[in-house]
């Protein structure tokens, strides 16, 4: 270790530095992730991982950083809030017709921008490293990028604890945010004391979701969730999920919407994070009829392209089948049907069934407070 190298204030430099560079939030954490390790594998062994093979792949690259990484002994962790001024959240969900897509992917694909930052952040903790220090310019910045446990790191660093519906949450900003890291080989000191966890009795985001997607408190299967139905899962959504995914056409946010500590959490002040295309607040019926050009245009730069022009159409036709019946929905139905693929036609085939019905009860679970 070179003696000249001050590791705390290096560490304070380092929360200056990621502030500067727009991180709301900043913690260090050893790799210590053992009890995380132990919760993986059972949940694995569970199936409630779905068809996401890849996070039962890499072995235990996972929950081991040093194996991932070789020379790593810490990890930072950052936070960048996301969530947009008033997208009218509850309105366009209590409205059938409106298409709702989660909050984290109206603006600009996060991955991107964080990155950038989170690289410009290495760079400047290399340059603060004297020249012959080991591994100097070896630190590696992640973001959704590899197998990290990117929410047990940030637990241990203190960004916030793990709330009943499995995000992180913090006691000053809620739980609308993105994380990020750096795995370094500098053995900085790590952040204590942790924020203990403050759900309480609460079970609020347990009885919102509309799926039933929490076997316990604190346990997701992943396979009744909406974000992995409409996003992570490539074939036909399961028939018994499809009324009350309602309007939900990229992901879900109801398990954050009614958690009580989101009244702390803040707008961003990220531009790319702000809705585009008229995304906060569209019609279900105009989405659909976009061509595949329309699509890649409108979603360029966006991680909406992540379900690609099936999946979009797969979802919007699952939201048309619960809205309420309408000529115009039945027509572009129609239309779209004859070019569609099979995978689509499917989708079409039951929102067609489920309009020519307009008395037949919907099952919906819209349990947002006013």
């Amino acid at each position: 270790m070179p003696h000249n190298l001050d590791l705390h204030q290096l560490a304070s430099n380092i929360k200056l530095w990621g502030r500067e560079l727009g991180f709301q939030q900043l913690g260090i954490t050893d790799i210590n992730l053992q009890d995380a390790e132990i919760k993986l594998q059972q949940w694995l062994a569970k199936g409630y991982q779905g068809s996401m093979e890849w996070l039962a792949a890499h072995g235990n690259k996972r929950s081991r950083p040093a194996e991932l990484l070789p020379g790593t002994v810490r990890v930072i962790s950052v936070r960048m809030d996301y969530l947009p001024g008033d997208t009218q959240q509850i309105k366009i969900l209590k409205d059938p017709t409106k298409a709702y897509i989660s909050r984290y992917t109206l603006g600009r694909d996060y991955h991107k921008l964080i990155r950038k930052r989170l690289s410009l952040l290495a760079q400047k903790i290399d340059d603060a490293l004297p020249e012959d220090y080991p591994f100097k310019g070896q630190n590696r910045a992640f973001v959704d990028s590899a197998p990290v446990m990117e929410r047990p790191l940030a637990e241990k660093a203190g960004l916030g604890w793990t709330g009943k519906h499995t995000l992180i949450i913090n006691s000053e900003a809620g739980s609308w945010f993105f994380l990020g890291e750096i795995y370094t080989f500098v053995p900085l000191p790590v952040d204590e004391p942790q924020q203990p966890n403050q759900c309480g009795d609460c079970t609020a985001c347990l009885k919102v979701c509309p799926t039933d997607a929490f076997p316990h408190p604190y346990e997701l299967d992943a396979r009744r969730c909406i974000s992995y139905l409409t996003i992570e899962n490539k074939g036909a959504i399961p028939e018994e999920f499809r009324e009350p995914i309602g309007n939900r056409i990229f992901g879900c946010d109801d398990c954050q919407a009614i958690c009580p500590w989101n009244k702390y959490a803040q707008f961003t002040g990220e531009t790319d994070f702000l809705p585009r295309h008229g995304l906060a607040d569209s019609d279900l019926v105009d989405l659909f009829n976009w061509t595949e050009d329309e699509f890649l245009a409108r979603t360029e730069g966006s991680a909406i392209r992540r379900v690609g022009y099936e999946g979009w159409l797969r979802n919007i036709a699952v939201g048309l089948g619960n809205a309420p019946s309408d000529a115009k929905i039945i027509n572009s139905l129609q239309q779209k049907r004859h070019t569609a693929t099979p995978l689509v036609q499917e989708h079409i085939d039951w929102a067609l069934a489920q309009q020519a019905m307009p008395k037949r009860r919907r099952k919906r679970k819209i349990k947002h407070s006013e």
